[in-house]
């Protein structure tokens, strides 16, 4: 069952959880391992959901087995578009389509909300870049050398993507 969550307390720990085991996997969201459950902890205190961020559960068997969030953008000249970030799934749950309804459910979202252009970011050569590219999200270009690479802390390339949504 995919839905938004208005409040995180009742999964936060659950959801630290996941971000410590796709960070510990590889998972270029913005963390390098080893990742702590500590920092994944912190992470999550910090997120509030809110009309201009949404976070997006799958569950199953009130197990949470991915996540994504939905942000809107605020500047006045760009109430049109969101971004997609923390896109997780665990890593006992992958290439079961999570991800996929994860990304369309945010589709959903945005298109609800009047947002019809999204971007996101993905190191590059990521198995990420498949899911976007087969959800028809269009390369903007790639950026090298744009982070560190959260298994190796090597310098990598950073691909960004974007999808209108509208007619």
């Amino acid at each position: 069952m995919i839905h938004v969550v208005t409040a995180l307390s009742p999964y936060k720990d659950q959801l630290a959880n996941l971000l410590f085991a796709c960070v510990n996997e590889g998972a270029s969201v913005n963390f390098i391992h080893p990742m702590t459950i500590k920092k994944a902890q912190t992470y999550w205190n910090e997120v509030t959901p809110s009309e201009f961020h949404l976070v997006i559960i799958a569950k199953e068997k009130e197990v949470i087995q991915g996540t994504v969030q939905l942000v809107f953008s605020q500047k006045e000249n760009g109430l049109h578009r969101a971004e997609i970030a923390k896109l997780l799934v665990a890593p006992t749950a992958r290439r079961l389509g999570i991800g996929r309804r994860l990304m369309e459910a945010a589709e959903e979202e945005a298109v609800k909300a009047g947002r019809y252009l999204l971007v996101l970011d993905t190191e590059e050569g990521s198995p990420a870049n498949s899911l976007y590219q087969s959800l028809h999200y269009q390369i903007a270009g790639t950026i090298p050398k744009f982070a560190r690479s959260a298994l190796s802390g090597e310098l990598t390339g950073t691909t960004y993507y974007y999808k209108w949504l509208g007619e």
